[in-house]
């Protein structure tokens, strides 16, 4: 066994259990033996094998972002980032999906290695990675060093195109049974591996593409298991109107019908409710529901953001009771932009500035991320909770001065201020440098595999164009 004291540091953000919440204190000892914490105080009177000073630190809890997809969003960076259709409400989701997708599970290793060092830099030590099962995953997952919730996506029916403006289904259920089984082997498989930092999440991919009986059983199986179930759930106007079509109801109101809502339910999104300004459907109910059954909420502002979409408003959804976490479901995968992202957008929608405050979006980030794992070990730095911490250099001089380290870290310094980050007491970052994987190489790989992807486009197409002709370069090409 190993102790490591972190010793004297400036500025901590310690979990008082009685509050439950979240506290600064100042010029306190942490203390972490192998993956559990076991002092936080004055004075540490035991032996340590390692001793860090925390002079000029802040340390706090590891991020926890409940909904990302590494597998290809690092693809599309240069592609997504002003792509969308305005015949489909703004959002290029479905055009992009069946344009662009990662050809081989080289070019998947390649963008989850490109995600996880991102990741692992902006402080995020626990990561539900919603992603087509891919031979290697695991293996890479565990080289990583994160604590990882692998939720392998399938689906009855696969999104079509034959115009910008239709969304169509190709239905193919035996597909999503097969499907089915492939992820919960998976799952069991990453429950097994000796790291003992890999667990998973169920994952039927979308309301819109699986059958109810899919979903039902998905939900079955993740609570045999212990595990949380995830869903994306009103994520676009036109899947909105796609169940209304169906059902008669919104995604929301079918999900409780059908009785997948719950505390272990993890929605993706869930950004299109019925009182939504670009729903206003004849309802108010859907907010209610998922307060009731205890579900949680991944938002994830920046893909909307750049569609020119915002959730109306987080504070709300608080207010009404809802258990907030949030994700990452674009490149750069960069957590506390999405802090940042959530609370202005989030006074914007609401026109108030006291609508949400930045304890809000770091409970959100840790301890409503953990609540929404099934996992209260993890989000908070207290006695016997898991060592997952993050240290933040409060001598950068984008955290200067620090009068509130919190508020320097979110709006000013993010991710260039994280020097160090241990996951389960193991160093994994070290003078903001990845120690399990090679940035630099995954960086090149990436690009190699986007080039494969790009080249791919005219034969994936609905309309057979290039991807020069789908996503054209910002500025125009002289030479």
């Amino acid at each position: 066994m190993t102790t490591t004291v972190i010793r004297n540091a400036d500025w901590v953000i310690a979990w008082d259990e009685l509050a439950a919440r979240h506290v600064y204190r100042r010029n306190i000892d942490i203390a972490f033996t192998d993956g559990t914490i076991v002092f936080v105080g004055r004075n540490y009177p035991g032996a340590a094998d390692r001793v860090i000073d925390g002079t000029d630190r802040l340390i706090l809890p590891g991020l926890i972002d409940i909904h990302s997809h590494p597998e290809h969003e690092p693809l599309y960076r240069g592609v997504r980032e002003e792509h969308g259709l305005r015949n489909m409400h703004m959002t290029g989701l479905y055009e992009r999906s069946q344009a662009f997708s990662a050809p081989d599970d080289e070019a998947r290793a390649a963008s989850a290695e490109c995600a996880y060092c991102e990741l692992l830099l902006s402080g995020v030590t626990s990561l539900v990675d919603i992603s087509a099962a891919w031979d290697g995953w695991i293996e890479v997952c565990a080289k990583s060093g994160m604590r990882a919730f692998l939720a392998p996506g399938y689906v009855s029916a696969r999104w079509r195109l034959a115009n910008d403006f239709d969304l169509q289904y190709a239905w193919q259920e035996a597909r999503g049974r097969e499907g089915f089984e492939t992820a919960l082997a998976l799952i069991d498989g990453a429950a097994r591996h000796p790291s003992g930092r890999l667990s998973g999440v169920v994952s039927p991919m979308q309301i819109d593409t699986c059958t109810a009986d899919l979903l039902r059983d998905s939900r079955d199986a993740a609570r045999e298991r212990g595990l949380p179930f995830t869903v994306h759930a009103a994520q676009s106007v036109s899947e909105v109107r796609e169940m209304i079509r169906r059902h008669g109801k919104t995604p929301i109101q079918w999900a409780y019908e059908i009785g997948i809502l719950g505390p272990d339910t993890i929605l993706g999104h869930a950004l299109f409710l019925d009182t939504h300004s670009w729903i206003r459907w004849w309802t108010e109910t859907d907010l209610k529901l998922i307060a009731e059954t205890g579900a949680s909420v991944a938002h994830c502002p920046t893909p909307f953001a750049r569609y020119g979409q915002i959730m109306e408003n987080f504070g709300d959804y608080l207010r009404a009771g809802v258990n907030m976490g949030l994700g990452t479901d674009t490149a750069p995968h960069n957590l506390v932009e999405e802090m940042r992202k959530a609370a202005v957008l989030a006074r914007i929608a609401a026109r108030d500035i006291g609508t949400v405050t930045t304890s809000d979006l770091l409970h959100a980030a840790t301890a409503g991320g953990a609540k929404a794992l099934m996992r209260d070990d993890l989000g908070r730095i207290a006695a016997n909770k898991k060592a997952d911490l993050v240290l933040v250099d409060l001598a950068l001089p984008q955290m200067m001065p620090a009068r509130d380290p919190l508020r320097s870290f979110v709006y000013h310094a993010a991710d260039r201020a994280v020097r160090d980050v241990f996951v389960d007491g193991r160093q994994v970052v070290a003078e903001a440098k990845v120690t399990t994987l090679n940035q630099a190489d995954a960086a090149h790989r990436l690009y190699r595999a986007q080039q494969r992807m790009l080249e791919a486009a005219p034969r994936r197409d609905y309309r057979g164009r290039s991807a020069e002709e789908i996503v054209p370069l910002s500025l125009p090409l002289a030479d």
